[in-house]
């Protein structure tokens, strides 16, 4: 479990010893930079992680964040994430339904993996979330993604929280229209406004597991990270 986020994640994942998470595999727990070890321990053990609570994150205090963690590491049960209308990026959405595994996190960081620690997508749901950023810079990252091929094959996206974005302004793009702009050509089932990434009391997903989006539902369904 990680104390903290933190661009030192990236230091951290290019010297990892491979051979030995593949001899005793550890699931990582921990999201935003954090991210890159979730995604280069797949790429190269397929060792499945658990995108949730940072031991020394303040917004994390509480019982309902520790609750879920404990369940997700110690009870083999699915869990199923509902939208939250409420949130920023609830209006974000391509109806359907999709399975697959379920890959990503922060959107910033899985940009950066791009050429060294990105998994193959062909396949899976990925979840994307940000914290701080601009539209410009989101539009960038996404631009890469779709221009790399990284996001080719995807059976789904999922979309968390987007918080302390740009102020919208008149005649500017909101955090919505880049996101239907970038997501929707992809032609796959897009689902907004779950609440998953930088907010208080975050939920225990499991990265690497089987998932399904149901938009009609308004659901993400992961199974059992352990067994």
């Amino acid at each position: 479990m990680a104390t903290r986020g933190g661009k030192g994640a990236y230091r951290i994942a290019s010297g990892l010893d491979f051979a030995a998470a593949r001899r005793d595999p550890k699931p990582p727990v921990g999201f935003s930079d954090i991210t890159i070890l979730h995604l280069v321990l797949w790429q190269r053990c397929r060792l499945v992680g658990f995108h949730g609570p940072h031991a020394g994150w303040q917004e994390c205090d509480g019982s309902q964040a520790a609750e879920g963690l404990r369940r997700a590491l110690m009870q083999p049960e699915p869990v199923t994430v509902h939208q939250d209308p409420d949130e920023l990026t609830a209006k974000v959405l391509v109806e359907g339904r999709a399975m697959g595994v379920l890959m990503g996190g922060n959107l910033d960081t899985i940009g950066r993996s791009v050429g060294w620690a990105c998994p193959s997508f062909d396949g899976t749901i990925l979840l994307i979330e940000d914290v701080d950023k601009h539209i410009g810079a989101m539009d960038r990252t996404l631009t890469q993604l779709l221009e790399s091929g990284c996001l080719d094959g995807l059976s789904g996206v999922a979309v968390g929280q987007f918080i302390r974005t740009a102020e919208e302004r008149p005649g500017r793009w909101s955090i919505v229209d880049l996101l239907r702009d970038r997501l929707a050509p992809l032609g796959v089932p897009v689902l907004g406004g779950l609440p998953i990434g930088h907010g208080a009391h975050p939920p225990t997903i499991p990265l690497g597991a089987e998932a399904a989006l149901d938009t009609k539902a308004r659901t993400l369904t992961i199974e059992p990270g352990v067994r």
